[in-house]
């Protein structure tokens, strides 16, 4: 698989998605501040962070006993920087549209 499929792979499940955005809002949190109140084990947080981890998404670093957990700019750059490579498809296909809906309003 490749990196931005596993990016988009990792963050198209809502938990996961909700761990990247807590990572970039908060900054770094160790693994039981996440997803608080989400009603999820410890050891499913767990799982989603290694699939974050191995999509390269987010960073962990040891403090003593604690894992602590960050966003990984990198990979979270790949997907805007894919994300900005595809913005002339969508202003064309809008403008497209934006053309024929005034063609029938008219």
């Amino acid at each position: 698989m490749t990196p931005i499929l596993k990016s988009f792979a990792a963050l198209s499940d809502e938990t996961r998605l909700m761990i990247v955005d807590q990572l970039i809002t908060e900054g770094e949190l160790p693994a039981g501040d996440l997803a608080p109140g989400a009603g999820i084990s410890a050891p499913a947080i767990s799982r989603h962070l290694k699939v974050l981890r191995e999509a390269g998404l987010v960073t962990q670093r040891a403090d003593g006993t604690r894992r602590l957990y960050s966003a990984r700019p990198e990979g979270l750059r790949m997907i805007a920087e894919w994300t900005q490579s595809r913005r002339t498809f969508w202003e064309g296909s809008l403008k497209r549209l934006e053309a024929a809906l005034m063609e029938d309003g008219a």
